[in-house]
This record gives structure tokens, C-alpha cells and sequence, in this order.
């Protein structure tokens, strides 16, 4: 495969996966762009594991994401998870259910970084329809 042709798969890489996630941390694309078929695997798994399965719909394994993210502390995360469950269909109740739920076996450490992203969320959603 030529460069042209290499650096074509990459950049489609990068646009398909920023399409399905809503989202693409700038690791992800320096990653494309020195191992692509590491994040095309990546890719693959991340797609098993986060769209619609079997039984479980995204917006649901969603919200699991944002449980084990929101343990582990990783905020920004936890706010490109809940802006991609509302983006599946979501809504805003079901999300702040999500958050409670990890109250109790994740702690109010965990319970706080997801509600802080929650509400970073919901701020961003009153600022633009402000400006509409």
C-alpha cells in the first residue's frame, strides 16, 4: 500500500471513529496515525462493546461506562459518556438515575465526578439554547 493510500485509511479511520462516538481524544488519533491497525482492532472491540448488543442497547452499556469511569475518576470521560448516551436517545432522567445508582458501590467520590460532568453537561445544554 503507498502512502497516499495509507494515509486515505487513516483519515477515514479518524472520521468513523469521531462519527460513532460524537468525540475523539487526540491520543486516539495519534495512535491512528503511528499503529492503524492497533486502532482498527481497538476500533472493532470498542464497538462489541459500546453499540447496540444482543440484549442491551448503547445507551445502557452507556451508562455502565459511566459508572467504572466515574469510580476511577476520570471526569472528562464520564461527560463524553453522558453526552453520547443523550446523543443515543437517553434522556436526561435516565442519565441522572445512572449517577445515583453509582452512589452506593462506588462512593460519593464517584457519585461526584459523575454528577460535576452531569451538570457540565446540562450547562452547555441551557448556554445553547440561549444562543438559538
Amino acid at each position: 500500500m503507498d502512502n497516499d493510500d495509507k494515509q486515505g485509511k487513516k483519515q477515514k479511520l479518524i472520521r468513523k471513529m469521531k462519527k460513532e462516538r460524537g468525540y475523539l481524544p487526540p491520543a486516539w488519533t495519534y495512535m491512528v496515525e503511528h499503529d492503524i491497525d492497533f486502532m482498527e482492532a481497538y476500533d472493532i472491540m470498542y464497538e462489541l462493546a459500546l453499540t447496540d448488543g444482543k440484549a442491551l442497547p448503547a445507551k445502557y452499556r452507556e451508562f455502565i461506562a459511566i459508572g467504572i469511569l466515574a469510580f476511577r475518576g476520570q471526569d472528562n470521560a464520564v461527560y463524553l459518556h453522558i453526552k453520547r448516551a443523550l446523543k443515543l436517545g437517553a434522556t436526561r432522567q435516565e442519565v441522572l438515575d445512572a449517577i445515583k445508582t453509582t452512589i452506593v458501590p462506588g462512593g460519593v467520590p464517584a457519585f461526584g465526578v459523575a454528577l460535576a460532568a452531569f451538570m457540565k453537561v446540562e450547562e452547555e445544554g441551557k448556554k445553547a439554547s440561549q444562543h438559538a
